[in-house]
Order: structure tokens, then C-alpha cells, then sequence
């Protein structure tokens, strides 16, 4: 497998969550996001991922996956072991509203492009982009903390005490609102899951920090 990523992806970094707890090997393939005005518009890459965004997921057999999402799910049908979704429906709806809350929610108001057109097209200043950015973030965790908080299902982890998918996409988020100086003192339990998860390999070694591009 080859896997299209960069560093600060936080899409990026939940797929290799993902991978590697599940313990799947994969060449990195670093898409630089801003470099060149950006590699993801290049042809080669376009025509891999027309919607020119990371990461993209492309198999043995030439097929191509993207969206962070659809990947995680894919890789869960395919190599089941270790499941990152309870076996009860009830368990696989509420670990998959935790994370759509992140990914639906929180993420698509602050990624790059959206940054970028803020600034770029609307002449949003810096202090003002920073303030957008922050907004959504600290109240879209305030939510996942009330959601966590509220239900007896929440252990060590977002469900239970093994990593899910509402795992995967936390600790990313919590990156980014690190990264952007956002206010976390009043979500603790979500905090106290995302340091729980950084004692985990999979998850230590998907951080930014340790990828073949960081900077």
C-alpha cells in the first residue's frame, strides 16, 4: 500500500492511526501541502485525487482510496483484526457520531483551504482567521465532551477501554487546537483520552513530529 500524506494533515493522521493499529505496513508517499502552491494540484496527483486533498489510500492493485473517513471504514472490512468498532450497532453508531461530531462538525471550518479563503479571498485578518479557528474547535470539543461525559460507555477511551474510531479522530483534532492555541482546560475528559492515547505506539508514532516530511 502506498499512502499520499502530510505531516500536518490531521485526514492524514487519523489513516495512520488507523494503519497502524492495525498493524499495516505502507510506503509514505508526502504530499507538501504548501510547497510549489501546493503538490496536491499537481496533474499526477490530481489524477490520483481529483478533489486534490490528503490523503489518498491506493492499494496493491492500483485501486484508490480517499476521504479519511471511507479509508478507515475500508480498512476495517477488509482487515477486521483489531476492530476499531464495537460489535453491537448501538456501540458502532455512537463511536461513529463521536467522530463524524470531529469530522463533520469541527474539522471542515478550519482546514486549509478554508483558512485560506478567509485570509485570501475575503481579507480576513490573521487575529481574525485565528478567531474563527478557535471558535469552532473549542465549541465543537465542548460538545464531544458533553457527549463523553454523559454516557456510562466512555472508559480509558472515547468507547470502552480499547482505541476506536472516535479515538482516531480525536487525538488529530487535539493537535490542531494545540497548534492554534486553542482554550482545552474545559474539556478534560476529552483531554485526558487524548493522553491516554499518546502512551499507545499506534498512536505516538503517528504524531506530526515523527513523519518522514515534518519540518
Amino acid at each position: 500500500m502506498k499512502l499520499y500524506s502530510y505531516f500536518r494533515s490531521s485526514a492524514s493522521f487519523r489513516v495512520r492511526i488507523a494503519l497502524a493499529l492495525k498493524g499495516l505496513s505502507y510506503d509514505y508517499m508526502p504530499v507538501h501541502l504548501i510547497k510549489e502552491g501546493g503538490q496536491q494540484f499537481s496533474p499526477d496527483y490530481k489524477a490520483l485525487n481529483p478533489a486534490s486533498l490528503v490523503p489518498a489510500l491506493q492499494e496493491e492493485d492500483g485501486s484508490v482510496l480517499t476521504q479519511s473517513l471511507a479509508i478507515i471504514e475500508y480498512l476495517e472490512e477488509t482487515r477486521p483484526e483489531p476492530p476499531l468498532l464495537p460489535k453491537d450497532a448501538a456501540g458502532r453508531a455512537r463511536v461513529r457520531a463521536l467522530a463524524l461530531s470531529i469530522a463533520c462538525e469541527i474539522h471542515p471550518l478550519n482546514n486549509l483551504r478554508v483558512l485560506a479563503y478567509l485570509t485570501k479571498t475575503l481579507g480576513v485578518s490573521e487575529e481574525q482567521k485565528n478567531t474563527w479557528y478557535r471558535h469552532w474547535v473549542e465549541t465543537g470539543l465542548e460538545t464531544v465532551e458533553t457527549m463523553l461525559v454523559s454516557d456510562a460507555r466512555t472508559g480509558r477511551h472515547c468507547h470502552g477501554d480499547v482505541p476506536t474510531m472516535a479515538d482516531v479522530l480525536l487525538v488529530p483534532q487535539i493537535f490542531n487546537a494545540q497548534r492554534f492555541n486553542c482554550r482545552l482546560d474545559h474539556v478534560p475528559t476529552v483531554m485526558r483520552i487524548h493522553e491516554h492515547c499518546l502512551t499507545l505506539p499506534a498512536f505516538a508514532g503517528s504524531v506530526p513530529a515523527e513523519q518522514p516530511d515534518a519540518e
